[in-house]
């Protein structure tokens, strides 16, 4: 009787035992390659926001591209063609509708233009507010002149006044959550650099 009731128990948690250490052996092996793949996805989005092509999309030419272009201070990446300052990318973040959403601006270095925008973090509605990681939204970013935006209204939707992007039709809330958090990170971001 005692040999039945112990049996199971003793079963499922050597079973526990060895799934976890398997789990734990495939999280340790895997680290590296995870953090390799994290990176690139960081350093194609940084090349992204500043609009630099690449035909080689190898995990090598990519971080010699970067590495060539690219530097980091301070957590803002700096884009340099040659001995030439072509401009910041900066980390922007706040609350969507569902979870914190976090991306890169890129400003040019006479901080009157938004080189581009991208997102790296964002749990919002797939089809609504998660369109924000879309070509369509993030493209209205590229380029976009802020030399005359009154002081902290640097993003503005049309049609009111100002207005020189569209949001997106159906999500509301996350469309303004961008607006804003990105206002008041170039913002921020301008004051530190004496850009305004």
């Amino acid at each position: 009787m005692k040999k039945t009731f112990w049996y199971p128990i003793v079963f499922m948690a050597l079973l526990t035992a060895i799934f976890t250490f398997i789990l734990a052996y495939m999280d340790y092996s895997t680290a590296e390659r995870v953090a390799a793949n994290e990176e690139y996805e960081l350093q194609t989005k940084i090349l992204y926001v500043f609009d630099i092509d690449y035909e080689d999309d190898s995990v090598q030419a990519v971080d010699e591209l970067f590495n060539n272009k690219i530097t980091l201070e301070d957590d803002v990446y700096i884009y340099r063609e040659g001995d030439s300052l072509e401009g910041y990318a900066f980390p922007v973040a706040g609350s969507g509708l569902w979870g914190s959403i976090v991306g890169y601006v890129g400003i040019s270095e006479d901080y009157n233009t938004i080189l581009g925008l991208t997102f790296t973090q964002q749990s919002e509605t797939p089809g609504l507010g998660g369109r924000i990681e879309e070509e369509e939204f993030l493209s209205q970013f590229r380029d976009l002149d802020i030399g005359d935006a009154s002081e902290e209204e640097y993003v503005v939707y049309n049609p009111a006044p100002g207005g020189n992007v569209d949001a997106i039709a159906g999500a509301t809330l996350t469309s303004k959550s961008v607006a804003n958090f990105m206002n008041d990170d170039i913002h921020s971001f301008l004051q530190e650099r004496g850009g305004e």
